[in-house]
C-alpha cells in the first residue's frame, strides 16, 4: 500500500474512519483507515488486490454490484451493522482524466443512533396502539354489525316464506335482497378477520396464509404458493407474529418488487418453527438508506419478531429477488 505522500492522505489515513477507491475493474486502488469492520481485512491485504480475490464470495458479490451502481453513475447512502457498530457507508462515481472510479467512506454511527432508537421505540408505540384500536374495530364489526346483520337475515327469511304463497314476485325480490345481505355478511367477516391478528391464533397459521394468498391473487398476476404443514402445531404468539411478518413481506413483493412467483413456506427446524416468504423480483440492497424497504414495513416486521422472539433476516441483491425469513433463534 503506498505510503501517505501529503497532510491529506495522513489525515485521512488516521481519522476514525475508512475510505478507499475502486476501479473500473473492481480493483482497490487506495484503501485509508481501518478497513476491517467495513470488508473483513486490513487495508494492507485490500489494496493492489479487486473484491473477487480479496473478499469471500457473498461480500464480493454485494460489493460488485455497488462498485457497478456507482460507475453507473448511482449515488448511495447505506447503513451496515458490523458486530455491535453501526456503519453509515457513501460509494459514489467519479473522474480523473479519461477514467472512472467509485471512491467510498465509511463512518461509525453506532453513538448517533440513541435519537433513532428513540423513533423506532414511538413508532413501535403506535403500532401497539393501532394493533389495539384493530381489534377494537374487529370486535364490532363482528359482534355488532355481524350478529345485527344475521339476525337481519333471519327476519328477511321468515318474511319471504310468509310471502312464497301469497304474493311470490315479492318473495323473490326478497330472495335477492338476502343474497346482497349474505355478500354484505361476508365481506364484513372478512374485514374483521383481517383486522383481528388474535384471529390468526384461533384459526390456525396455515388457514390464514390460504386467506391471504386468495385475497392477494385478486390483485396479483403472478403465481402464489403457500407450503405450510396444517398440522405443524405453532404457539399462538408465534403463529400470529409469522402472519403478520409473512402478510407485510407479500404486500412489499407485490407493491416494489416487479415479481410474477412468491412463495411462503412455513416448516419445522430444530430450532423452532421458520417462516420464508421469497419472491423472484428486482431485489434490492437490504443496507441501502435511500432505495431499500427501510419504512415502516421493515419496523413493523421487526415488532412482531421481536414480540414472539423471533430473528429476522432479509436477504437480497440486485436481480436475484428477496427473502424474508422470521424464525427460532438457533440454540446457544
Amino acid at each position: 500500500m503506498p505510503e501517505p505522500n501529503s497532510q491529506s492522505d495522513a489525515f485521512i489515513e488516521q481519522a476514525t474512519s475508512c475510505s478507499w477507491v475502486l476501479t473500473a475493474e473492481g480493483e482497490f486502488l487506495r484503501v485509508w483507515g481501518d478497513s476491517g469492520l467495513v470488508f473483513g481485512k486490513p487495508a494492507a491485504e485490500l489494496a493492489g488486490r479487486t473484491l473477487s480475490e480479496a473478499l469471500d464470495s457473498a461480500l464480493a458479490r454485494v460489493w460488485t454490484d455497488r462498485v457497478g451502481r456507482a460507475l453507473a453513475g448511482e449515488t448511495q447512502l447505506l447503513r451496515e451493522r458490523r458486530g455491535a457498530s453501526d456503519w453509515a457507508l457513501l460509494i459514489l462515481p467519479f473522474h480523473f482524466g479519461n477514467r472512472s472510479y467509485a471512491g467510498g467512506s465509511a463512518i461509525e454511527i453506532t453513538s448517533w443512533n440513541i435519537s433513532e432508537q428513540k423513533l423506532r421505540h414511538t413508532v413501535l408505540s403506535a403500532l401497539k396502539d393501532r394493533e389495539f384500536e384493530r381489534r377494537m374495530v374487529s370486535r364490532f364489526l363482528h359482534d355488532k354489525i355481524g350478529q345485527n346483520l344475521t339476525a337481519l337475515g333471519l327476519q328477511l327469511d321468515l318474511v319471504r316464506m310468509d310471502l312464497e304463497e301469497v304474493a311470490p314476485p315479492v318473495s323473490s325480490r326478497v330472495a335477492e335482497i338476502q343474497r346482497l345481505l349474505g355478500t354484505m355478511m361476508e365481506d364484513v367477516r372478512e374485514y374483521s378477520y383481517e383486522l383481528n391478528p388474535s384471529a390468526v391464533e384461533r384459526a390456525g397459521l396455515r388457514p390464514a396464509l390460504d386467506r391471504l394468498a386468495a385475497r392477494t391473487r385478486g390483485r396479483f398476476a403472478g403465481s402464489l404458493r403457500v407450503n405450510a404443514d396444517p398440522s405443524l402445531k405453532l404457539d399462538p404468539k408465534i403463529a400470529s407474529a409469522m402472519y403478520q411478518i409473512a402478510q407485510q413481506a407479500v404486500e412489499n413483493a407485490v407493491r416494489h418488487s416487479s415479481c410474477s412467483a412468491i412463495e411462503i413456506t412455513v416448516r419445522s427446524t430444530k430450532a423452532g418453527p421458520s417462516l420464508e416468504v421469497r419472491d423472484n423480483g428486482r431485489g434490492f440492497d437490504p443496507a441501502d438508506i435511500i432505495g431499500g424497504r427501510r419504512g415502516l414495513g421493515l419496523l413493523s416486521m421487526e415488532h412482531h419478531a421481536v414480540q414472539a422472539g423471533l430473528d429476522l433476516s432479509i436477504e437480497s441483491s440486485r436481480g436475484n429477488g428477496a427473502i424474508v425469513c422470521a424464525a427460532a433463534p438457533e440454540a446457544g
